[in-house]
C-alpha cells in the first residue's frame, strides 16, 4: 500500500459518498492562490465533521483554527437553523480570506470568526459565558493541544464530542524522544486526556490524500 493507492481511494469515496459542493474547490483554490499554506482537511474529513454536527445534534459548534474557512464550512454546513459556530484565527490575513471564501455559502451569518491568539480568545469565551458547545474540533498549533483541552473543558457540557486532529504525525507519535515541539505538545495532549476521568476517548488513524495521520475523538461523559 502506498500513497497513490491512499489518494486513489480517497477520491473514489469523495466522488461517490461526498459529492462536494464547488464552492467547497473554490474555497481550496483561492486559499491556494493567497498563499495559504495547504494544510486544509480533506473533503471525506470534511463530510465526517458535517455528519458528526449532525449526529450530535450540535447547535453550538467551536472551531480552534479556521485558516482559509475548508473546515468551517463543512462544520456549519452540518448545523440546524439557528445555530451558531465560533472559529478562532490568529492570523488577520488568514480571517480575511476566510470571510470572502465563507460568504459564498447561505449559512455565512452563522459563522462568528474571532481572531487572535486562541488561548486569549478561549479566555474571553469563557470570561464571557459563550459556552457550553456542543461539539468543538482542535485544529490549530499542536504544541498547545494540551492547553486547547482545558479550555475546551470548561467550554463543554457533559456529552459534548470533542474532535482533535492530526494526532498521529506520520506515526511520529510513538516517539517518546522526539524533540519536535508537534509531536511533544500531541503526546502531552494524549497523556491528558487518558488521565482525565470526564473524558471517553479513542484515536482513529488515517491514510488519505494527505498521507497517513489521524484523529481523537472524545466524548465529555455526563458521569
Amino acid at each position: 500500500m502506498n500513497q497513490e493507492i491512499w489518494t486513489a481511494v480517497d477520491s473514489y469515496y469523495e466522488d461517490l459518498m461526498v459529492r462536494s459542493d464547488p464552492r467547497f474547490n473554490k474555497i481550496i483554490e483561492a486559499s491556494n492562490e493567497a498563499g495559504l499554506p495547504p494544510i486544509s482537511i480533506t473533503a471525506n474529513l470534511g463530510k465526517l465533521l458535517e455528519l458528526l454536527v449532525r449526529f450530535q445534534g450540535a447547535h453550538r459548534v467551536l472551531e480552534i483554527g479556521t485558516l482559509g474557512g475548508y473546515s468551517t464550512a463543512w462544520l456549519a454546513r452540518g448545523l440546524p437553523p439557528g445555530g451558531k459556530l465560533i472559529t478562532l484565527e490568529i492570523d488577520p490575513e488568514h480571517a480575511a480570506v476566510a470571510r470572502r471564501n465563507l460568504s459564498l455559502f447561505e449559512f455565512s451569518s452563522s459563522i462568528d470568526i474571532r481572531v487572535g491568539d486562541a488561548l486569549d480568545t478561549l479566555r474571553i469565551l469563557d470570561k464571557n459565558r459563550e459556552g457550553p458547545f456542543d461539539l468543538i474540533f482542535l485544529d490549530a498549533n499542536k504544541s498547545q493541544y494540551s492547553e486547547y483541552l482545558d479550555w475546551s473543558l470548561k467550554l463543554s457540557r457533559p456529552g459534548t464530542a470533542i474532535i482533535a486532529d492530526n494526532v498521529v504525525r506520520r506515526g511520529n507519535i510513538i516517539n517518546e524522544n522526539s524533540e519536535d515541539p508537534s509531536v511533544r505538545g500531541i503526546r502531552n495532549f494524549n497523556l491528558k486526556v487518558s488521565r482525565e476521568s470526564r473524558l471517553r476517548a479513542t484515536v482513529l488513524q488515517t491514510v488519505s490524500t494527505k498521507g497517513y495521520d489521524g484523529f481523537s475523538l472524545i466524548y465529555v461523559d455526563p458521569e
